[in-house]
């Protein structure tokens, strides 16, 4: 379908409302031209200063033209004869009414080409303006159209993770409920200890055990009522594996709970300290930081820890904020507090803990009692921490030959 066209003054306009525009430049422009004597050399310097001045504001092309029309008749009044100037000075009134109404489309030749050739010029400039603009518009769609394909693939990835870990925890829980596949009547290799420093093979509790063949890593299970905790604990020799791998084997950016390298369950350590990422989902440790209300701690005062020997239930003590310090820094470092070397550093261990936990639980350890911590990130302060630290108040079943 044809544009429709609007033509004022020769010019063409597209649009209605640039039509609009010029008609208001137009009457204006007439209005001017009535009230001034364009054989007058005065009248014609008062009216060009006028409008270089600003007079009079124009919003199409129209005024340009205008502008340069007086500016040449200007021009020629001033280099003509000025017998010839009195001569045409006063002009019979109906004739400079009719040249003042009709000079816009009666321009002598050489005058009318000037504003031809500043047309073309100007509508060149437009066009390469309007290019630019649509160079710039398409550069913006391509950048968004990028952006949004990027952060549908995240999601898209993030979904897959998440949904991933979930059906294979899932598994792993009702793996906990299966006859068992073939007892393990040893752990991974290593020394065996029992409590009274007997060395000698310790039974795998018989719901772990289909667990322990899936994985030599497995080496316990925490669980925290009305939370997402409910998770395996793995642990290897190398504390960094587990924050990006699943008990799979597989790369997982949700990880999975590990305990510290240097804990040990044989033994067993004075403090089992379990790792996991605070993920934005809740996954992992993403909701231990509930504890940081002190209602959600009485509600939920026990935390259940087995290992693939035993069975235990550990009662909260302290809930703190702490963060990963230099080397150098002459700081209590809670995940540095694995095994105590005597009642002296036990208590001292105790009383930093409890200088820090955000509430007063009430609960107090004495050496010899086993110690749980959970560790996860904490967003408030670089490398910071967010850490629950229980004791153990119940031995559970244990299994020995």
């Amino acid at each position: 379908m044809n544009q429709k066209i609007f033509v004022v003054e020769g010019r063409q306009f597209r649009t209605e409302s640039d039509y609009a525009c010029a008609r208001r430049d137009k009457e204006i422009i007439d209005k001017l031209r009535a009230e001034t004597d364009f054989d007058d050399r005065a009248a014609l310097q008062k009216l060009a200063g006028e409008l270089r001045g600003g007079r009079y504001k124009f919003m199409t092309l129209l005024g340009q033209d205008f502008r340069d029309e007086v500016e040449a008749l200007l021009k020629k009044t001033g280099s003509a004869d000025p017998k010839t100037k009195q001569k045409k000075r006063r002009p019979a009134e109906g004739h400079k009414k009719e040249a003042a109404s009709d000079s816009g489309r009666k321009q002598p030749a050489k005058q009318a080409a000037a504003p031809e050739k500043d047309n073309s010029a100007m509508e060149e400039i437009v066009a390469q303006e309007l290019r630019k603009r649509e160079r710039r518009r398409k550069l913006i769609l391509v950048a968004c159209s990028a952006a949004a394909v990027c952060c549908l693939g995240y999601f898209a990835v993030y979904s897959y993770y998440d949904y991933r870990t979930q059906s294979s925890y899932q598994e792993l829980s009702e793996l906990k409920e299966k006859p068992v596949i073939a007892p393990v009547a040893t752990p991974t290799p290593g020394p065996l200890y029992t409590l009274d420093g007997e060395s000698k093979p310790r039974e795998v509790l018989e719901e772990y055990q289909n667990l322990l063949l899936k994985n030599q890593k497995f080496i316990g299970w925490v669980k925290i009522e009305d939370t997402n905790i409910d998770y395996p604990v793995m642990q290897t020799t190398d504390n960094e594996y587990y924050l990006d791998h699943n008990m799979n084997q597989e790369y997982d950016r949700n990880g999975t709970i590990f305990m510290d390298k240097d804990c040990d369950v044989l033994k067993p350590s004075t403090n089992f300290i379990l790792y996991g990422h605070h993920m934005r989902s809740g996954r992992m440790f993403g909701q231990l930081d509930k504890y940081e209300d002190e209602s959600f701690y009485e509600k939920h005062p026990y935390i259940s820890f087995d290992t693939i020997y035993e069975k235990g239930t550990y009662q909260v003590m302290y809930v703190f904020r702490s963060r990963v310090y230099k080397e150098t820094e002459i700081v209590f470092k809670y995940y540095q507090f694995i095994d105590a070397n005597g009642e002296q550093e036990f208590a001292s261990a105790m009383e930093e803990m409890a200088a820090i936990s955000l509430y007063d639980t009430g609960v107090t350890a004495q050496y010899g009692d086993r110690l749980l911590t959970l560790s996860t990130c904490d967003y408030q302060e670089k490398d910071g921490r967010f850490v629950v630290v229980a004791k153990k108040i119940s031995e559970g079943l244990e299994s020995e030959n």
